[in-house]
């Protein structure tokens, strides 16, 4: 049986469909976030940053603002304590997030950190950070999450305000489905 020029077409459209699908779904997203880390852009910081001491620079201070924001499907309650500090380069820096979880169900969530100006991520150094582990809430939870950081003495003199913002996504039925990363929940 010959196949139809249609039904030939067809199959390489739908080959190239698929393809292209893979390579959006599984290749895309790490060279992405390697891009992103090898050139700073999208504000993408780094994980987390063994504090070295070092001089404090008292001759600067920078304002450090903080945002928070969730995703569509995420229903919790996710505010900064604080809108903005001022910090001097080399200082150690504490503050917190504050999330509660309104819903009748325990829930995980996961913050993604986004800083701009992009030349400024680098020279921000968490050395605690939420974002670094899921965070489960039970129903009805409410919860301080700690940021700690460091903002370099390298940092550029243009630089005078960094902006950190946290997006919070609703990671709940993914870790359900994947039993090696499940968390235990917090105590409301």
């Amino acid at each position: 049986m010959k196949l139809s020029e249609n039904t030939k077409i067809s199959a390489k459209l739908l080959a190239l469909a698929a393809s292209m699908l893979v390579f959006a779904i599984f290749i895309m997203p790490p060279l992405y976030d390697a891009f992103c880390e090898i050139t700073g852009l999208n504000g993408k910081t780094s994980g987390r940053y063994e504090a070295v001491s070092a001089a404090v620079d008292t001759s600067r201070l920078i304002t450090v603002q903080f945002l928070a924001s969730n995703n569509k499907n995420m229903p919790w309650k996710f505010t900064p304590s604080v809108l903005s500090v001022k910090v001097h380069p080399g200082e150690i820096m504490d503050t917190a997030f504050l999330a509660f979880n309104p819903t009748d169900r325990d829930m995980i969530g996961q913050a993604i950190p986004s800083l701009v100006p992009f030349k400024a991520a680098e020279y921000f150094h968490k050395t605690e950070c939420f974002c670094f582990n899921q965070q489960a809430l039970k129903a009805g939870a409410r919860e301080e999450l700690p940021l700690r950081f460091v903002v370099d003495p390298d940092l550029p003199p243009s630089v005078n305000t960094i902006t950190l913002s946290y997006t919070l996504f609703d990671v709940t039925e993914r870790v359900s489905n994947n039993p090696s990363r499940t968390s235990s929940a917090r105590e409301g």
